[in-house]
C-alpha cells in the first residue's frame, strides 16, 4: 500500500500565504508525478499543480503566479507554497502521487486524506 499524509492547511486571511506539505510512504517502486488537487463545496476535484519525475511542473490557470509546487520525487515529498490567497482558493486540498508499487504492472493514482484551506475576508 501507499500512504500520503498532508499537513499545513488552516485558516488564513485573504492576501495571506500557506505552505502545504505531503509525504508518501509504503511499497513504492516508481513514481511518475506528485501533485495537489482541490475540491471546493459543490464543485469537482481539480488539479492545482503537479511536478513530474523529470522536474516539469504544471499549474491550473487560476493559481499561476501565486502558487509554487516543489519537492523531491525520489524522496516522495511535495510542497505547495500558496501566496496571495483569495476566497476562491478555499477548498480541501489533496496530495496525489502517480506511482507503481513493487510487484505491480501499472501505475495508479494514490490520494491523501485531504487538508482544509479556508481563506477569510
Amino acid at each position: 500500500q501507499v500512504q500520503l499524509v498532508e499537513s499545513g492547511g488552516g485558516l488564513v486571511q485573504a492576501g495571506g500565504s500557506l505552505r502545504l506539505s505531503c509525504a508518501a510512504s509504503g511499497s513504492i517502486a516508481s513514481v511518475r508525478s506528485m501533485g495537489w488537487y482541490r475540491q471546493a463545496p459543490g464543485k469537482q476535484r481539480e488539479l492545482v499543480a503537479m511536478i513530474t519525475s523529470g522536474g516539469g511542473t504544471n499549474y491550473a490557470d487560476s493559481v499561476k503566479g501565486r502558487f509554487t509546487i516543489s519537492g523531491d520525487i525520489r524522496e516522495n515529498t511535495v510542497y505547495l507554497q500558496m501566496n496571495s490567497l483569495n476566497h476562491e482558493d478555499t477548498a480541501v486540498y489533496y496530495c496525489a502521487q502517480e506511482a507503481k508499487q513493487f510487484g505491480a504492472f501499472i501505475y495508479r493514482l494514490y490520494w491523501g486524506q485531504g487538508t482544509q484551506v479556508t481563506v477569510t475576508s
